[in-house]
């Protein structure tokens, strides 16, 4: 598989996340994934993405940087959301946050059998101490 071939599966992949096309996800995810070292199989990594739908209903995937060397993927994923409650184990409760997600995929028969996945929890931490400090008084 060429590095072009890799990238355009993973984008189509991206695609299926941002339908929520959970029928069309064993196109993309191999029956035995495996997620930062727990193993999900197929239905374990659907529940996630639909947990993570139900707890954030504007969730969108948006690719800011994707490496390509087969049978690797290396992908910075940018978030602008609205979690509905709690986040991360963050309050975060209807608050827009931004924040970035750094991700690394293993492919298998053309299909993702690895991932391990670091999100900036830094950056939202610091966008709901920003949210809660009082406004400056004015002049």
């Amino acid at each position: 598989m060429t590095k072009s071939d890799l990238a355009e599966i993973y984008r189509d992949y991206i695609g299926c996340l941002n339908r929520q096309d959970w029928p069309a996800l064993g196109q993309f995810v191999h029956d035995d994934v495996v997620h930062n070292a727990k193993p999900l199989g197929l239905s374990g990594y659907r529940a996630m993405l639909e947990k993570d739908f139900q707890e954030i209903p504007d969730l969108r995937f948006n690719v800011e940087l994707l490496i390509s060397n087969p049978p690797h993927i290396a992908s910075r994923l940018k978030f602008d959301c609205t979690p509905v409650g709690k986040f991360l184990g963050l309050d975060v409760s209807g608050r827009r946050v931004s924040f970035c997600e750094n991700v690394f995929y293993e492919f298998h028969d053309g299909k993702i059998r690895r991932v391990w996945s670091v999100i900036d929890k830094a950056a939202i931490e610091a966008q709901l101490v920003r949210s809660a400090m009082p406004a400056p008084p004015s002049k």
